[in-house]
Protein backbone atom coordinates (compact mmCIF):
# COMPACT_ATOMS: atom_id res chain seq x y z
CA UNK A 1 0.00 0.00 0.00
CA UNK A 2 1.46 3.64 -0.89
CA UNK A 3 3.06 5.63 2.29
CA UNK A 4 1.39 8.71 2.59
CA UNK A 5 3.52 11.63 2.14
CA UNK A 6 3.65 15.24 2.93
CA UNK A 7 6.60 16.69 0.64
CA UNK A 8 8.06 19.88 0.34
CA UNK A 9 7.47 20.87 -3.27
CA UNK A 10 4.85 19.75 -5.99
CA UNK A 11 8.28 18.54 -8.11
CA UNK A 12 9.24 16.55 -4.63
CA UNK A 13 6.05 14.77 -5.25
CA UNK A 14 6.39 14.40 -8.85
CA UNK A 15 9.62 12.57 -8.28
CA UNK A 16 7.60 10.02 -5.80
CA UNK A 17 5.29 9.57 -8.35
CA UNK A 18 7.93 8.42 -10.56
CA UNK A 19 10.18 6.44 -8.95
CA UNK A 20 6.60 4.28 -8.11
CA UNK A 21 5.83 4.35 -11.72
CA UNK A 22 9.27 3.20 -12.17
CA UNK A 23 8.84 0.59 -9.18
CA UNK A 24 5.61 -1.00 -10.49
CA UNK A 25 7.08 -1.19 -14.27
CA UNK A 26 10.77 -2.07 -13.90
CA UNK A 27 11.51 -3.59 -10.44
CA UNK A 28 8.57 -5.66 -9.19
CA UNK A 29 8.29 -7.50 -12.17
CA UNK A 30 12.19 -8.50 -12.12
CA UNK A 31 12.70 -9.15 -8.60
CA UNK A 32 12.21 -12.52 -7.38
CA UNK A 33 14.23 -14.15 -10.74
CA UNK A 34 17.09 -12.06 -10.41
CA UNK A 35 17.47 -12.21 -6.43
CA UNK A 36 17.29 -16.12 -7.33
CA UNK A 37 19.47 -16.20 -9.74
CA UNK A 38 22.24 -13.71 -8.09
CA UNK A 39 21.73 -11.80 -11.30
CA UNK A 40 23.13 -7.71 -10.51
CA UNK A 41 20.79 -5.48 -12.46
CA UNK A 42 22.96 -3.04 -14.27
CA UNK A 43 20.78 -1.94 -16.79
CA UNK A 44 18.54 -0.95 -14.09
CA UNK A 45 20.76 1.22 -12.39
CA UNK A 46 21.06 2.70 -15.99
CA UNK A 47 17.41 2.87 -16.31
CA UNK A 48 17.29 4.68 -13.14
CA UNK A 49 20.06 6.80 -13.91
CA UNK A 50 18.57 8.28 -17.10
CA UNK A 51 15.43 8.95 -14.56
CA UNK A 52 17.70 10.82 -12.88
CA UNK A 53 17.42 9.16 -9.83
CA UNK A 54 21.08 8.13 -9.19
CA UNK A 55 22.14 12.05 -8.70
CA UNK A 56 19.25 13.34 -6.39
CA UNK A 57 20.95 14.97 -3.79
CA UNK A 58 23.62 16.64 -5.77
CA UNK A 59 24.26 20.27 -7.50
CA UNK A 60 22.34 21.03 -10.57
CA UNK A 61 25.54 22.40 -12.16
CA UNK A 62 26.96 19.22 -12.02
CA UNK A 63 24.26 17.28 -13.50
CA UNK A 64 22.61 16.07 -10.04
CA UNK A 65 18.95 16.64 -9.17
CA UNK A 66 19.24 19.34 -6.79
CA UNK A 67 16.47 17.71 -4.20
CA UNK A 68 17.10 17.99 -0.09
CA UNK A 69 18.06 14.66 1.58
CA UNK A 70 14.55 14.75 2.86
CA UNK A 71 13.67 13.83 -0.72
CA UNK A 72 16.30 12.04 -1.51
CA UNK A 73 15.58 9.52 1.02
CA UNK A 74 11.90 9.03 0.32
CA UNK A 75 12.97 7.89 -2.96
CA UNK A 76 14.93 5.27 -1.82
CA UNK A 77 12.66 4.17 0.78
CA UNK A 78 10.19 3.75 -2.25
CA UNK A 79 12.72 1.61 -4.38
CA UNK A 80 13.90 -0.59 -1.41
CA UNK A 81 9.74 -1.20 -1.34
CA UNK A 82 10.20 -3.14 -4.48
CA UNK A 83 13.50 -4.26 -4.80
CA UNK A 84 16.14 -3.82 -1.71
CA UNK A 85 19.40 -4.73 -3.84
CA UNK A 86 18.66 -1.63 -5.89
CA UNK A 87 17.86 0.48 -3.22
CA UNK A 88 21.39 -0.12 -1.67
CA UNK A 89 22.81 0.06 -4.71
CA UNK A 90 21.34 3.82 -5.46
CA UNK A 91 22.43 4.39 -1.89
CA UNK A 92 26.13 2.85 -2.27
CA UNK A 93 26.47 4.81 -5.57
CA UNK A 94 25.48 8.42 -3.61
CA UNK A 95 27.86 7.40 -0.93
CA UNK A 96 30.69 6.79 -4.05
CA UNK A 97 29.72 10.91 -5.34
CA UNK A 98 29.90 12.57 -1.70
CA UNK A 99 33.79 12.90 -1.20
CA UNK A 100 34.07 14.71 -4.74
CA UNK A 101 31.23 16.58 -4.11
CA UNK A 102 31.83 18.03 -0.58
CA UNK A 103 35.88 17.56 -0.63
CA UNK A 104 36.88 17.82 -4.33
CA UNK A 105 38.10 20.89 -6.34
CA UNK A 106 35.98 23.12 -8.64
CA UNK A 107 38.23 20.80 -11.66
CA UNK A 108 37.01 17.50 -10.17
CA UNK A 109 33.47 18.79 -9.65
CA UNK A 110 33.40 19.65 -13.41
CA UNK A 111 34.93 16.08 -14.44
CA UNK A 112 34.88 13.33 -12.33
CA UNK A 113 31.68 14.47 -10.54
CA UNK A 114 29.52 15.29 -13.75
CA UNK A 115 30.56 11.66 -15.05
CA UNK A 116 29.33 9.81 -12.05
CA UNK A 117 25.80 12.05 -11.95
CA UNK A 118 25.58 11.31 -15.87
CA UNK A 119 23.59 8.88 -15.18
CA UNK A 120 25.23 6.39 -16.99
CA UNK A 121 28.68 5.24 -14.73
CA UNK A 122 27.66 3.48 -11.52
CA UNK A 123 30.39 4.04 -8.58
CA UNK A 124 31.52 1.43 -6.03
CA UNK A 125 32.96 3.01 -2.05
CA UNK A 126 36.09 0.87 -1.31
CA UNK A 127 36.32 1.61 2.31
CA UNK A 128 36.37 -2.09 4.09
CA UNK A 129 38.95 -4.63 4.56
CA UNK A 130 39.03 -7.51 5.88
CA UNK A 131 41.23 -6.76 9.32
CA UNK A 132 39.38 -3.28 9.21
CA UNK A 133 36.19 -3.47 9.44
CA UNK A 134 34.69 -0.81 11.69
CA UNK A 135 38.32 0.09 13.19
CA UNK A 136 38.94 2.56 9.39
CA UNK A 137 42.19 3.82 10.90
CA UNK A 138 44.26 0.18 10.98
CA UNK A 139 43.62 -0.34 7.37
CA UNK A 140 46.56 -1.68 5.14
CA UNK A 141 46.04 -0.74 1.53
CA UNK A 142 48.58 1.99 0.54
CA UNK A 143 49.80 4.55 -1.89
CA UNK A 144 53.09 4.84 -2.51
CA UNK A 145 53.89 8.59 -4.30
CA UNK A 146 56.51 8.96 -7.13
CA UNK A 147 59.64 10.62 -6.29
CA UNK A 148 58.52 13.50 -8.22
CA UNK A 149 54.72 13.34 -6.06
CA UNK A 150 52.61 13.23 -9.63
CA UNK A 151 51.24 9.67 -9.55
CA UNK A 152 50.70 7.15 -6.71
CA UNK A 153 50.70 3.37 -6.99
CA UNK A 154 48.17 1.23 -4.66
CA UNK A 155 48.72 -1.82 -3.15
CA UNK A 156 46.50 -4.01 -1.34
CA UNK A 157 42.72 -5.25 -1.19
CA UNK A 158 39.22 -3.74 0.22
CA UNK A 159 36.46 -6.82 1.35
CA UNK A 160 32.92 -6.71 1.14
CA UNK A 161 32.65 -4.16 -1.74
CA UNK A 162 29.35 -3.74 -3.80
CA UNK A 163 29.11 -3.48 -7.53
CA UNK A 164 32.80 -4.75 -7.33
CA UNK A 165 33.56 -5.59 -11.31
CA UNK A 166 30.36 -4.12 -12.23
CA UNK A 167 31.39 -0.57 -11.56
CA UNK A 168 32.95 1.97 -13.64
CA UNK A 169 35.19 4.28 -10.84
CA UNK A 170 35.71 2.93 -7.48
CA UNK A 171 36.35 5.37 -4.52
CA UNK A 172 39.13 4.26 -2.66
CA UNK A 173 40.64 4.97 0.38
CA UNK A 174 43.81 4.29 1.45
CA UNK A 175 47.04 4.60 3.45
CA UNK A 176 49.71 7.41 2.45
CA UNK A 177 51.29 8.00 5.44
CA UNK A 178 51.60 6.26 9.36
CA UNK A 179 50.38 9.69 11.11
CA UNK A 180 48.75 8.57 14.43
CA UNK A 181 47.96 5.60 12.44
CA UNK A 182 45.24 8.05 10.72
CA UNK A 183 46.81 8.74 7.64
CA UNK A 184 44.48 8.13 4.82
CA UNK A 185 43.88 9.69 1.55
CA UNK A 186 40.82 9.52 -0.55
CA UNK A 187 41.16 8.48 -4.47
CA UNK A 188 38.86 8.21 -7.35
CA UNK A 189 39.99 5.28 -9.31
CA UNK A 190 38.49 4.10 -12.79
CA UNK A 191 37.87 0.61 -13.41
CA UNK A 192 39.69 0.19 -16.57
CA UNK A 193 43.03 0.89 -14.46
CA UNK A 194 45.43 -1.52 -15.11
CA UNK A 195 46.48 -4.00 -12.23
CA UNK A 196 42.52 -3.83 -10.56
CA UNK A 197 40.84 -7.30 -9.98
CA UNK A 198 38.33 -8.40 -8.19
CA UNK A 199 37.57 -11.67 -6.17
CA UNK A 200 34.40 -14.30 -6.60
CA UNK A 201 31.22 -12.60 -4.97
CA UNK A 202 30.60 -13.61 -1.48
CA UNK A 203 27.89 -16.27 -0.86
CA UNK A 204 25.63 -14.02 1.74
CA UNK A 205 22.07 -14.84 2.75
CA UNK A 206 20.44 -11.95 1.15
CA UNK A 207 20.61 -9.62 -1.33
CA UNK A 208 21.85 -11.63 -3.97
CA UNK A 209 20.94 -8.86 -6.43
CA UNK A 210 23.71 -6.75 -4.95
CA UNK A 211 26.84 -8.66 -5.66
CA UNK A 212 29.89 -7.84 -2.79
CA UNK A 213 33.45 -8.85 -3.88
CA UNK A 214 36.80 -8.08 -2.94
CA UNK A 215 38.83 -5.56 -4.98
CA UNK A 216 42.72 -5.90 -4.63
CA UNK A 217 44.72 -3.17 -6.00
CA UNK A 218 48.22 -4.64 -7.79
CA UNK A 219 50.10 -1.47 -7.95
CA UNK A 220 47.61 0.72 -9.65
CA UNK A 221 48.85 3.65 -10.84
CA UNK A 222 46.42 6.73 -10.22
CA UNK A 223 47.36 10.68 -10.51
CA UNK A 224 47.86 12.91 -7.91
CA UNK A 225 45.00 14.74 -9.68
CA UNK A 226 42.70 11.70 -8.72
CA UNK A 227 43.33 12.09 -4.87
CA UNK A 228 40.44 13.87 -3.41
CA UNK A 229 40.65 16.45 -0.66
CA UNK A 230 44.19 16.73 1.15
CA UNK A 231 46.40 13.81 1.40
CA UNK A 232 45.78 12.62 4.90
CA UNK A 233 42.05 13.66 5.17
CA UNK A 234 40.77 10.62 4.03
CA UNK A 235 39.36 9.70 7.65
CA UNK A 236 37.27 12.52 7.90
CA UNK A 237 36.55 12.28 4.34
CA UNK A 238 35.56 8.76 5.13
CA UNK A 239 33.12 9.46 8.26
CA UNK A 240 31.22 12.19 7.19
CA UNK A 241 30.58 10.38 4.03
CA UNK A 242 29.34 7.23 6.34
CA UNK A 243 26.87 9.81 8.51
CA UNK A 244 25.41 10.12 4.82
CA UNK A 245 25.44 6.93 3.66
CA UNK A 246 23.83 5.87 6.97
CA UNK A 247 20.46 7.21 6.34
CA UNK A 248 20.39 5.76 2.95
CA UNK A 249 20.45 2.06 4.71
CA UNK A 250 17.93 3.59 7.61
CA UNK A 251 15.95 4.80 4.33
CA UNK A 252 16.29 1.51 2.89
CA UNK A 253 15.47 -0.53 5.66
CA UNK A 254 12.64 1.44 6.44
CA UNK A 255 10.88 0.66 2.41
CA UNK A 256 12.12 -3.36 3.59
CA UNK A 257 9.96 -2.86 6.52
CA UNK A 258 6.85 -1.22 4.95
CA UNK A 259 6.94 -4.44 2.09
CA UNK A 260 6.80 -6.99 4.77
CA UNK A 261 4.15 -5.01 6.85
CA UNK A 262 1.96 -4.67 3.68
CA UNK A 263 2.29 -8.27 3.12
CA UNK A 264 1.48 -9.69 6.53
CA UNK A 265 -1.22 -7.09 6.40
CA UNK A 266 -2.90 -8.40 3.17
CA UNK A 267 -2.09 -12.03 4.20
CA UNK A 268 -3.61 -11.55 7.89
CA UNK A 269 -7.10 -10.03 5.86
CA UNK A 270 -7.38 -12.89 3.70
CA UNK A 271 -6.25 -16.06 5.55
CA UNK A 272 -9.46 -17.64 7.33
CA UNK A 273 -9.26 -19.67 10.53
CA UNK A 274 -11.64 -21.20 12.78
CA UNK A 275 -14.37 -19.15 10.38
CA UNK A 276 -12.96 -15.93 10.30
CA UNK A 277 -9.81 -14.02 8.93
CA UNK A 278 -6.67 -14.04 11.12
CA UNK A 279 -6.41 -10.63 11.57
CA UNK A 280 -9.54 -10.39 13.84
CA UNK A 281 -7.89 -12.25 16.54
CA UNK A 282 -6.59 -9.78 18.62
CA UNK A 283 -2.91 -11.18 19.27
CA UNK A 284 -2.17 -11.26 15.68
CA UNK A 285 -3.88 -7.49 15.52
CA UNK A 286 -1.65 -6.20 17.72
CA UNK A 287 1.40 -8.03 15.96
CA UNK A 288 0.31 -5.82 13.13
CA UNK A 289 0.15 -2.68 14.99
CA UNK A 290 3.50 -3.19 16.30
CA UNK A 291 5.01 -3.73 13.30
CA UNK A 292 3.11 -0.70 11.84
CA UNK A 293 4.34 1.58 14.60
CA UNK A 294 8.20 0.47 13.93
CA UNK A 295 7.74 1.11 10.71
CA UNK A 296 6.64 4.40 11.41
CA UNK A 297 9.12 5.34 13.58
CA UNK A 298 11.88 4.09 11.83
CA UNK A 299 10.63 6.72 9.32
CA UNK A 300 10.16 9.68 11.88
CA UNK A 301 13.81 9.09 12.83
CA UNK A 302 15.69 8.97 9.14
CA UNK A 303 13.45 12.06 8.44
CA UNK A 304 14.31 14.10 11.29
CA UNK A 305 17.85 13.56 10.63
CA UNK A 306 17.72 14.06 6.95
CA UNK A 307 15.97 17.68 8.09
CA UNK A 308 18.99 18.63 10.11
CA UNK A 309 21.04 17.73 7.30
CA UNK A 310 19.02 19.74 5.18
CA UNK A 311 19.33 23.34 7.82
CA UNK A 312 23.10 22.67 7.39
CA UNK A 313 22.90 21.77 11.41
CA UNK A 314 24.63 18.82 12.87
CA UNK A 315 23.41 15.27 12.32
CA UNK A 316 26.06 12.04 13.13
CA UNK A 317 24.13 11.34 16.29
CA UNK A 318 20.66 11.80 14.71
CA UNK A 319 21.67 9.75 11.55
CA UNK A 320 23.45 6.89 13.99
CA UNK A 321 20.05 7.12 15.83
CA UNK A 322 18.12 6.53 12.31
CA UNK A 323 20.34 3.70 11.46
CA UNK A 324 19.95 1.96 14.26
CA UNK A 325 16.10 2.29 14.92
CA UNK A 326 15.37 1.75 11.36
CA UNK A 327 17.33 -1.49 10.91
CA UNK A 328 16.46 -2.95 14.03
CA UNK A 329 12.78 -2.64 12.87
CA UNK A 330 13.27 -3.89 9.92
CA UNK A 331 14.92 -7.10 11.38
CA UNK A 332 11.75 -7.58 13.62
CA UNK A 333 9.29 -6.34 10.89
CA UNK A 334 10.37 -8.63 8.61
CA UNK A 335 10.57 -11.66 11.09
CA UNK A 336 7.37 -10.79 12.29
CA UNK A 337 6.17 -10.88 8.83
CA UNK A 338 7.39 -14.67 8.61
CA UNK A 339 5.28 -15.31 11.68
CA UNK A 340 2.27 -13.65 10.40
CA UNK A 341 2.58 -15.95 7.01
CA UNK A 342 3.18 -19.22 9.57
CA UNK A 343 4.14 -21.95 7.76
CA UNK A 344 3.51 -20.13 3.90
CA UNK A 345 6.57 -17.76 5.56
CA UNK A 346 8.74 -20.09 6.00
CA UNK A 347 9.04 -21.06 1.80
CA UNK A 348 9.74 -19.17 -1.23
CA UNK A 349 6.25 -19.18 -2.33
CA UNK A 350 6.67 -15.94 -0.86
CA UNK A 351 8.74 -13.51 -0.22
CA UNK A 352 8.60 -12.90 3.64
CA UNK A 353 11.63 -15.23 4.10
CA UNK A 354 13.20 -12.95 1.87
CA UNK A 355 12.96 -9.85 3.82
CA UNK A 356 13.93 -11.36 6.64
CA UNK A 357 17.24 -12.78 5.39
CA UNK A 358 17.42 -9.00 3.68
CA UNK A 359 17.38 -7.31 6.55
CA UNK A 360 20.00 -9.14 9.16
CA UNK A 361 22.63 -7.29 6.95
CA UNK A 362 21.15 -3.68 7.19
CA UNK A 363 22.54 -4.16 11.17
CA UNK A 364 25.83 -5.03 9.77
CA UNK A 365 27.16 -2.79 7.34
CA UNK A 366 27.71 0.78 7.02
CA UNK A 367 28.88 0.44 10.76
CA UNK A 368 27.07 -2.27 12.76
CA UNK A 369 24.77 -1.64 14.91
CA UNK A 370 26.73 -2.23 18.14
CA UNK A 371 29.04 0.92 16.96
CA UNK A 372 26.11 3.24 16.13
CA UNK A 373 25.46 2.88 19.98
CA UNK A 374 29.19 3.67 20.43
CA UNK A 375 28.39 6.53 18.38
CA UNK A 376 25.54 7.90 19.70
CA UNK A 377 26.43 7.45 23.58
CA UNK A 378 30.18 9.12 22.79
CA UNK A 379 28.12 11.99 20.95
CA UNK A 380 25.40 12.19 23.95
CA UNK A 381 27.65 12.30 26.77
CA UNK A 382 30.02 14.87 24.36
CA UNK A 383 27.14 16.74 24.63
CA UNK A 384 26.51 17.12 27.95
CA UNK A 385 30.27 17.77 29.38
CA UNK A 386 30.16 20.37 27.12
CA UNK A 387 27.08 21.85 28.20
CA UNK A 388 28.22 21.50 31.85
CA UNK A 389 31.67 22.93 30.72
CA UNK A 390 29.63 26.42 29.52
CA UNK A 391 27.19 26.74 32.65
CA UNK A 392 30.65 27.45 35.01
Amino acid sequence: MPVERVLPTADAADLIDLTRELARRELSPAVDAAEASATPPRELFCTLGRAGLLSLPYDEAYGGGGQPYEVYLQVVEELASAWMSVAVGVSVHSLTAFPVAMYGTDEQRETMLASMLSGESLGAYCLSEREAGSDIGSMRTRATASPDGASYRIRGTKSWISHAAHADYYTSFVRTDDTDGKGLSCFVVPADRAGLSFGAPERKMGLAGDPVAEVSYDDVEVGAHEMVGARGEGMHIALAALDAGRLGIAAAATGLAQSALDLAAAYAAQRQQFGTAIAQFQGLAFLLADMEASTTAARATYLHAARLKDAGRPFSKQAAVAKLVATDAAMKVTTDAVQVLGGAGYTRDFPAERFMREAKVTQIFEGTNQIQRLVISRQLLAEISNQKGSQQ
